[in-house]
């Protein structure tokens, strides 16, 4: 195929490693990073050949020096933390919101019509029955998730004023190798497992969650660049696992008697949400194949090999 020269937004996280390394297996991409490395690290994608860049999304000048040139965005760069957004809701507006109007303003002056925007179903639905998909109405419960479902719409309005292609993909749980600053439940207990600590359970360990691979995530992205489509798009495995389900497999595959410690549940928390991914499969021929027990092997295997150079 043609080469396709892609920007990525944080592209030194979590998400963004993963799917650089699975552009790097397919071939045909020029990518180029944007990342300000506060949640991201460089050494992320050290063994992967980008242009990367320092910086931050909210500086104009920085984020049209990252644009010029290229064919698409990946637009991944986020505040993403839950809690701490009902804490500190103006910084995440100014992240997220703020941000993101920024990226797509330099796409406008710069003439690149394709955008793939990183966002999330649970939090934008709010606490509704699943499976959430992308009729619901939105409620969202937390600063975090209404400041996605902002950007969504500021998508929706460039598509509709300007002309730019955008899909906001609506990620479930990630997990996966790579999650090294990952703070979400996998790979924060994987983590406390390995220094020998006991796991915190905000409420009964019954909540449940979509659990969706981040290589599987990632070949969700790249069918979304490859297509036309707009608007939101729920990614994710369609099945939702209890908490206590991922602590037994995690015993299981780590082979040692893991302490849990139980606390109240917490504000802005939903406690039921996996997604329904018929959209996704209809539109950009996507499905998730991983298995769930077979992807934390993998996480565990990559979080005790990198062990020593993580400081675990």
């Amino acid at each position: 195929m043609t080469n396709m020269r892609v920007a990525i937004t944080g592209g030194a996280g979590f998400v963004g490693s993963n799917l650089i390394a699975r552009l790097a297996e397919l071939g045909g991409y020029d990518v180029v990073v944007l990342d300000n490395e506060v949640l991201g690290s460089r050494e992320a994608i050290a063994d992967c050949d980008v242009t990367f860049v320092s910086g931050d999304i909210r500086d104009p000048e920085t984020v049209e020096n990252v644009l010029e040139g290229v064919d698409a965005v990946v637009h991944l760069a986020a505040d993403t933390r839950v809690i701490p957004s009902i804490s500190e809701p103006k910084f995440n507006f100014d992240v997220n919101v703020g941000g993101s109007l920024v990226v797509l303003e330099a796409m406008r002056r710069l003439g690149v019509n394709k955008i793939v925007n990183a966002s999330t179903g649970g939090a934008i639905i709010g606490e509704a029955e699943p499976p959430v998909h992308e009729a619901m109405v939105p409620a969202p419960l937390s600063p975090y998730g209404a400041s996605k479902l902002a950007v969504e719409g500021y998508c929706s309005a460039y598509v509709a004023s300007y002309g730019i292609k955008a899909t906001s993909l609506r990620f479930s749980n990630v997990y996966g190798p790579r999650s090294w600053h990952k703070g979400s439940v996998i790979a924060l207990f994987i983590k406390q497992i390995l220094r020998g600590e006991t796991l915190k359970v905000y409420g009964d360990g019954s909540q449940t969650r979509d659990y969706v691979h981040a290589r599987d995530l990632a070949d969700g992205i790249i069918a979304a660049l490859q297509s036309d489509a707009t608007g939101p798009i729920q990614l994710g495995t369609g099945i939702g696992t209890p908490l206590n389900a991922i602590i037994d497999m995690l015993r299981d595959i780590s082979r040692q008697d893991i302490a849990v410690e139980h606390q109240p549940f917490r504000t802005g928390e939903i406690v039921h949400t996996w997604c329904d991914i018929g959209h996704a499969r209809d539109t950009l021929g996507y499905a998730a194949r991983i298995d769930l027990q077979d992807g934390l092997e993998e996480t565990w295997r990559w979080f005790v090999d990198n062990r020593d150079r993580l400081s675990l």
